[in-house]
């Protein structure tokens, strides 16, 4: 199942990538970079820090033959998806929730703490948009006061732990976790929840 949603993650953040660059009337070339960092930035920052080199997408081109998938159906069907306002923010929804399971399970794979690995599940989930916003010089999602994003990466580690504790079935606990994620950040945006904006006082 891991190994599913990775690909399935990899495939979503492709799209979301895509959409950006299209968005910015970037070049094929530059279309393809910012879908293949949006889509393996966060995996590839975490795979260095724990260790795992060579990088995963360079011991299997299954994740570079998705990303084309994705860059090709993207592409091939953009003047609906950007019909879709929404199409960019669900695709990235989608892959903020598979990411950061992935990013959890690597961690515990590595043996490190529960903490150390919602830090990497967060890292994994989030820095691919980070790279692709600035990128295509926009304020990033993870920075931006007006959303949450990071924090719930945060909060879905925090409950697929907490699941793990009372011994709740890897499966569920993986799908539990995902859709929390994916559920919680269509309500934090369709009812505007963001955490405080730290701002200077003017007298």
């Amino acid at each position: 199942m891991i190994e599913i949603l990775d690909f399935i993650g990899v495939f979503v953040f492709a799209i979301s990538g895509v959409l950006a660059a299209i968005n910015k009337k970037l070049d094929l070339f530059g279309v393809f970079v910012i879908a293949f960092v949006t889509a393996l930035g966060g995996g590839t920052l975490r795979d260095v820090l724990i260790g795992k080199t060579p990088v995963g997408w360079m011991e299997d081109l299954n994740y570079v033959y998705i990303i084309f998938l994705g860059n090709g159906i993207a592409l091939l069907f953009r003047n609906y998806l950007n019909k879709l306002r929404i199409s960019l923010f669900l695709f990235d929804t989608i892959g903020l929730g598979v990411f950061t399971l992935i990013g959890l399970q690597k961690g515990l794979d590595y043996g490190l703490h529960p903490v150390i690995c919602i830090a990497i599940g967060t890292m994994t989930a989030s820095f691919g948009g980070l790279i692709r916003d600035i990128l295509c010089n926009e304020i990033p999602l993870l920075l931006n006061g007006g959303t949450i994003y990071a924090t719930i990466c945060i909060l879905g580690g925090i409950l697929f732990f907490t699941l793990k504790y009372f011994g709740l079935q890897d499966s569920v606990n993986e799908v539990t976790t995902s859709l929390f994620i994916i559920v919680f950040r269509l309500i934090a945006v369709r009812f505007n929840l963001s955490l405080p904006v730290v701002a200077i006082r003017k007298n």
